[in-house]
This record gives C-alpha cells, structure tokens and sequence, in this order.
C-alpha cells in the first residue's frame, strides 16, 4: 500500500507511520473542527442566504437549509459513508465506488480509529461536507421549490451524487481520481463545484422566479447575510483546518491561507464593484470572503503565502465575472448566485492548485507533482477531476430531479399563488418581518 500523507491514510483507515494509536490532540481538533463545520450550515449558510431572500420567503429558505442538512447527515449515516469510504473486492466497482459493507455504520466500534482519532469523529467530519455540499444548491432555486420534492431530492442526491464523487477524489487505493493523484484538499471539487453545479442544473430545471427582472426581488436584510458569512469564515477554518487530519503543522498552514485568500479577495470585490458601480457594498465584501474561502478549500494545505494571495485574487474576479455577467448574458436564474461564487471560485481554485502547490513531499500525495514536479502533468490530473465530478454531477441531479419530481406528484414547483403569497405562508404557515 502506498505511503500517503496523514488525512489521506485517515481516509483509508491506516495508521500514521504504522502507529494506530489514538492522539488526544489530534481527537480533540477533529471534534472542535467537526462542530464548527456543522454551524456552517444551520447557522452560517441559513443567515447569508436567508438575509439575501425576499422576507415572504426567508423561513423557507432557513428551512430548506436545515431541511438540507438532517436529512442529507441521515442518508450519509444510512448509506453515503459506505459508498464514500467502504470497500469492495472487484477493482472496477472500487474505481467508482465504495462497498456496501458499512450500511448503517456496521462493522464499524468506537473502538476504531482512522489514524489517531475515532472512526466515528472522521465519519461525523465527512457528514457534515455531504450535508453542506447540497445545502449550497439551495442557493440556487430558493422560492420557487416544493419543500416534499427538495427533502426527497436531498436524500436521493446525496446517496447517489455526492458519495461516488467523495470516493472517486478522497477514497482511497484504487479509487479513479485518488489513484491519479487529484489534489483536493478539502473539498474544491467534492463540495463546491458539485454543489454549485447541481444548483444550476436545478435552477434550469425548474425554470426562472415568476416576476423576474420585472418586480424588485430585495434582499430582507444584507446585515444577517454578513452575520452569516462571518459565521462561515469562522467555521472554514474547520472546514480546512480539519481537513489536516489532525493538531499538526499541514492545519497550521491551513488555517492561514484560509485567512489570507478571503481577505485579498473581499478587497478585490470591494475594488472591482467600484471600478464599475462606483459604489463599496457591504454584500460585495461578504461575497468576496466567500469567494475567496471557496477558491482556497481545494489548496488550503498545498499553497504558500503568494499562492493564496493569487487564488484569492483571481478566485474573486472569476466569481464577480459570474454573478454580474455570465448570468446576466446566458440568463439563468441562480438566484443567490451559488452556481456563479461555488462552482466557478472552486473549478478555478481545483485547476489552480497544480501550478501553485507547493513541491513539497510532505505536503502532497502520490501523483505528477510529487512525483516528478511535473506541473503540467498534475493540471491534465487536475482538469481530469473537474470534468469527471462535472459530468457524474450534471447527469446524477437531472436523473434525481425527475425522481424525487415523479415522487411528489410530478411537478417540482410551487403553484403560482403560493409563489405569489410567499413560501413561509404557503408551505410553512409562518411569517416574519423586515428587520
């Protein structure tokens, strides 16, 4: 078996350097970074697209999130850990995806470890990247959706999209972009780009907001939307720094480019909105940091000080590029604009990577770069990846929108009225208010 770094012999359930005893430190940085990366969600994802969401429809937004979360946490517990991270015996089916031989986490004790912490805190860890991962398509098709066919889709989806793309990058010998040696660090291709796009594709599935472009959609409260993105910034650092795989120097390295890429970039935002609008909006900044924090999650443990300040910088234009112009000129509407911060910030950060990696042994697993120092080679791994997770994404949500659509009476849209009356009325007999 061959020798990979710490988060990737965790990921196979072999011990560091031979040594398959459990660290105290390393068990207590997993668990803090597995808590901070669950807020993300309910918390910090909830509050920055809630506040962007017209006030008829914020509840449902809240609720479609945390709708997203506990159901998606439920398939990974049911199925999506096995097929993510189990194992099989036919090399073909391993390529794409794992066994069915952890269903319901059987087999698996809290007395095992992945590395120097418990199995059970590296399965909760990986849970709460597949409940935020489809939490972000949300984003997409906010006020416009039945609840019943978002909740069945999200269960479906995770199960069938999401776990055979987490095998494929992170799981493990003789899985298809692992064995290539795709860099990914904590989710560029796994989580942003497979949630942005499965955003879009649903955004054009169930068709544009009634009154587009001609009735003022306002956000209800750009204020909650910067609470919320402070609270995601703060759960990225377990979000990348746990994607260390433990207290050690590679989280360390993390935790500051998770900090330098988001602030170059709100700046490059801030300055960017300017040049064209003459005006610095606080959402502009807000949806630079996010920007920013997506194009670092695929590098965060690969990158130096230079490489994060690039990735910001170009992460932020790339993502601004996408919500002021590409959408406006193919005109979809992604209506808080998932497809145009994740998807894109993340497809530049996964590509980005093999020319900014550090060569460095000890922070790199198996694959061109480490190899040889090849670059080029490694960007031909890395653009491997991105096409490979886009198709298995594009196809995977359009056979489960029609499914989880059939499932729930063979339309996936709310009727006009209650698009008209506003969703937290409609579907969830709540109101709130301008704040």
């Amino acid at each position: 078996m061959k020798i990979k770094l710490i988060w990737l012999l965790a990921l196979c359930f072999s011990p560091l350097f031979g040594a398959d005893k459990l660290d105290t430190g390393d068990t207590a940085w997993m668990m803090v970074s597995t808590a901070v990366v669950l807020l993300m969600t309910p918390a910090g994802l909830a509050m920055f697209y809630g506040g962007m969401t017209r006030s008829k429809n914020v509840l449902n937004t809240y609720a479609m999130i945390i709708g997203a979360f506990v159901v998606a946490f439920v398939a990974w517990i049911i199925a999506g850990y096995s097929i993510a991270f189990g194992t099989n015996d036919n090399a073909t089916f391993q390529t794409f995806f794992g066994g069915f031989n952890h269903l319901f986490l059987n087999g698996i004790s809290w007395k095992d470890l992945s590395g120097t912490y418990p199995t059970y805190v590296f399965i909760v860890f990986q849970g709460t990247f597949a409940a935020i991962t489809i939490a972000i398509a949300s984003g997409s098709i906010i006020e416009r959706m039945k609840y019943s066919t978002w909740l069945i889709f999200v269960f479906i989806w995770t199960i069938v999209v999401y776990a055979p793309v987490a095998h494929m990058v992170w799981g493990g010998d003789g899985a298809l972009l692992f064995d290539d040696g795709a860099l990914d660090f904590a989710g560029g291709t796994v989580v942003h780009m497979n949630g942005g796009l499965a955003g879009l594709i649903l955004a054009i599935l169930i068709g544009k907001r009634a009154g587009l472009n001609k009735v003022a959609m306002k956000p209800m409260s750009v204020m909650l939307t910067a609470l919320g993105g402070a609270l995601l910034w703060f759960g990225w650092f377990g979000f990348n720094g746990g994607s260390a795989f433990g207290a050690n120097g590679i989280a360390g390295l993390a935790l500051l480019t998770t900090t330098i890429a988001p602030s170059v970039a709100a700046i490059t935002w801030v300055l960017l909105e300017y040049m064209f609008y003459k005006k610095a909006t606080l959402l502009g900044a807000v949806s630079g940091v996010v920007a920013g924090l997506v194009a670092i999650t695929p590098a965060a443990g690969f990158v130096d000080v230079i490489g994060s300040f690039i990735i910001g910088a170009v992460g932020s234009i790339i993502a601004f590029w996408g919500v002021v112009s590409l959408k406006k000129r193919f005109g979809y509407d992604d209506s808080l604009d998932a497809f145009g911060v994740h998807f894109l910030a993340g497809l530049w950060g996964a590509l980005a990577v093999a020319f900014l990696a550090v060569k460095d042994n000890d922070l790199l697993w198996d694959g061109p770069l480490k190899a040889s120092g090849d670059r080029m080679g490694q960007f031909i791994v890395q653009l491997e990846s991105v096409v490979i997770v886009g198709l298995v994404t594009l196809v995977g949500t359009i056979v489960v929108y029609y499914i989880s659509m059939l499932l729930t009476g063979g339309s996936a849209r709310v009727n006009e009225e209650e698009e008209s009356v506003g969703l937290d009325e409609a579907l969830h007999g709540e109101k709130t208010f301008n704040l």
